[in-house]
């Protein structure tokens, strides 16, 4: 039996790509609909990146853990925690190197990697000490938990709402303002509110434990030598159903991390590995492959490179302007024109940075944490 799957890590690859893509358009302000996030309740593709990728992580952990026969041993429980720190540090470096300006009052302390540390932790603790039958039970009691601490613990009638929900208001708590994502613009005025909320990190653990259970089920279906397909097809579609019904009364919001959200990125995500899996595990194609794995198998260091070129491009002048601004209006707009410049910059941007991981793929040298 395969001790993994190729398709894990171009689906991975694919992610990351889709990810640094939509995170570097050339000029937000042309930029086409589908390359931007929801701005509050509906769905967008962009929307299905970030949850897709921590999908991912949960496949991934299956694997990790065959290693050590799935136990919990005092060995495994240090290495869940030393890279849940790992991740939250190489997080700070990403976004505050060369610390120059750096300031504790408005460090940000949770962000996409904070959110991907939480999730590996809990769902390996979780999975490593709860029987794999009782997982399901769990993802449900996460989702309607959710559903309920929301209603109940945001301002009546308005619990949906940007200022006035329950993670905003768990966050001011804990954290102050000074220390959350001030980029939400309400009525022409930056509120402070994280997408990447603790609360919040909830319902996205669900989304990191529906990857553990794929890759069970993955790994099940290979040692009955069976086709997972049909199953993942059918049952991605089922959870794509019941998430636009629950949209009803629980919107599908990505900022939010709602459980409808959770389920429709489940859902979506079941359907891409089903057909990924079944096109490169079964019918053996492999078109494409190196692109993505390059990618895929350095997912870590290809987030860290592209955060930390558009950091470093954002804060870089030329002109009064930053150099993605100038890059922007003196190299791509005047050849592609406003929206396809701004594309166009972006497909550069993921081309640059997959020739930096290139080499270190060549090199087989791999960021492992």
């Amino acid at each position: 039996m395969k001790t993994r799957f190729l398709s894990l890590d171009i689906l991975r690859g694919i992610t990351l790509a889709g990810m640094i893509l939509v995170n570097n358009a050339g000029n937000w302000q042309f930029t086409y609909a589908p390359l931007l996030h929801a701005e509050w309740n509906g769905f967008t593709p962009t929307d299905l990146v970030f949850p897709s990728f921590l999908f991912m992580v949960g496949v991934a952990m299956r694997f990790s853990f065959k290693t050590f026969n799935y136990q919990l041993t005092p060995a495994v429980r240090n290495k869940i925690l030393k890279r849940t720190l790992y991740l939250f540090l190489i997080n700070y470096f990403i976004f505050y190197f060369p610390f120059t300006h750096f300031s504790f009052e408005t460090l940000r302390f949770l962000n996409v990697l904070p959110r991907i540390a939480l999730s590996f932790c809990a769902v390996s603790f979780l999975t490593l000490k709860v029987p794999s039958k009782r997982l399901t039970w769990i993802n449900a009691g996460i989702l309607f938990s959710f559903w309920a601490i929301l209603y109940f613990f945001g301002d009546a009638g308005l619990w949906m709402d940007i200022s006035s929900n329950a993670v905003r208001k768990l966050d001011l708590f804990l954290f102050g303002e000074s220390h959350l994502y001030h980029g939400n613009v309400v009525n022409g005025i930056a509120i402070a509110f994280d997408p990447e909320g603790l609360l919040s990190t909830l319902p996205a653990i669900s989304t990191c434990l529906f990857g553990y259970q794929v890759s069970l089920f993955l790994e099940n279906q290979a040692k009955e030598n069976k086709s997972a397909l049909l199953s993942l097809l059918g049952w991605g579609a089922v959870l794509i159903v019941v998430a636009l019904i629950w949209d009803q009364v629980f919107p599908i919001n990505k900022k939010l991390w709602t459980s409808s959200f959770v389920l429709l990125c489940a859902g979506i995500d079941f359907i891409l590995i089903g057909l990924l899996n079944w096109w490169m595990e079964t019918k053996e194609r492999h078109f494409g492959n190196t692109f993505f794995l390059v990618f895929g198998t350095n997912s870590i260091l290809a987030y860290g490179i592209s955060e930390v070129i558009a950091i470093q491009l954002g804060n870089y002048q030329i002109q009064d302007m930053s150099a993605s601004e100038w890059l922007y209006w003196h190299l791509f707009e005047p050849i592609f024109g406003k929206y396809n410049g701004s594309l166009a910059y972006a497909i550069a941007f993921v081309l640059v940075c997959w020739s930096i991981c290139w080499v270190f793929w060549k090199k087989k040298i791999f960021l492992k944490v």
